[in-house]
Formats: structure tokens, C-alpha cells, sequence
């Protein structure tokens, strides 16, 4: 199967639509007007990649990254990684690792100096992210605002 990668477009936003589905399955469906107005925020911040993975032509996978500038490290960026999510039926088949792997290069071609993301905390997430080179290093925080 021939994986491919590149940075999402408008016209994916139904497909990206229903891998969040998958991702977060109690949420409710964003109306389509909501979607695309977000869509068009995303679409227009500067440093945001939303990738896609395709598989056989359908979009298979996606993980939304964002350049940070930094004023340490001697000002290198970090790319923060988010909402990485493959679609069940293509799961163990390469699309993660794939996707993972265009996240790293996006951060090289930034001059970032490390790539980041939260994983939830689930033994086959961890093996994987650490099976793409990530490492453990730190514990992440969360409070969420309602």
C-alpha cells in the first residue's frame, strides 16, 4: 500500500472531519459552517501544517503540527504535534509512523530544535511514539477550560 503525505487542503476538511470523529468519539459533530470557519483560522496561521496521509488515494491519517518561535535555544522553534489520529482500518500499516516521520522533517525544515506532543496514557500509544524515536523526558499537564 502506497502511503503518501502532504500538507492538508480545504477539500480534505471532510475526511479530517471524520478522523476527529474517531479521535474523540463522544463529541458532538461540528456543523459544517463552524468547521470551515475554523478550518479557514487553521488554514491561515502562520507555522501551521495540518498533514494528511493518504492510502490508496483516501485520506488515512492526520497530526496537526504548529511551528513555536522561541527566545531559548538560541531562538530555535519547537514544533508542538497534536490531534494525531489514523483511521481504524489502516491502523497498524505504517500511515502513524509515516505521518510522525513528515512531523520530524517539518521541524528540521523549520530549524526547530525538538519536536513535542502529549500522548494519552495508553501502553500502545507510548510504544509507538516510541518506536518513531520519541522519547519519555518530561510529564505533561493538562487543565482543561470550560
Amino acid at each position: 500500500m502506497k502511503i503518501t503525505v502532504r500538507a492538508a487542503v480545504q477539500a480534505d476538511l471532510a475526511a479530517l472531519l471524520g478522523l476527529y470523529g474517531e479521535l474523540n468519539p463522544d463529541d458532538a459533530p461540528l456543523p459544517r459552517t463552524a468547521a470551515e470557519a475554523v478550518w479557514a483560522a487553521i488554514s491561515g496561521q502562520q507555522g501551521r501544517t495540518v498533514l494528511v496521509a493518504e492510502a490508496g488515494g483516501v485520506v488515512a491519517g492526520t497530526a496537526d503540527c504548529i511551528v513555536m518561535p522561541n527566545l531559548t535555544r538560541g531562538g530555535r522553534a519547537v514544533l508542538f504535534v497534536e490531534n494525531v489520529v489514523v483511521a481504524g482500518r489502516f491502523q497498524r500499516r505504517g500511515v502513524g509512523r509515516r505521518l510522525m516521520e513528515a512531523a520530524v522533517r517539518l521541524g528540521e525544515s523549520a530549524g526547530c530544535y525538538k519536536v513535542q506532543l502529549l500522548a494519552a496514557d495508553d501502553g500502545y500509544v507510548h510504544s509507538f511514539y516510541e518506536a518513531c524515536g520519541f522519547k519519555a523526558l518530561a510529564q505533561g499537564f493538562r487543565r482543561y477550560v470550560e
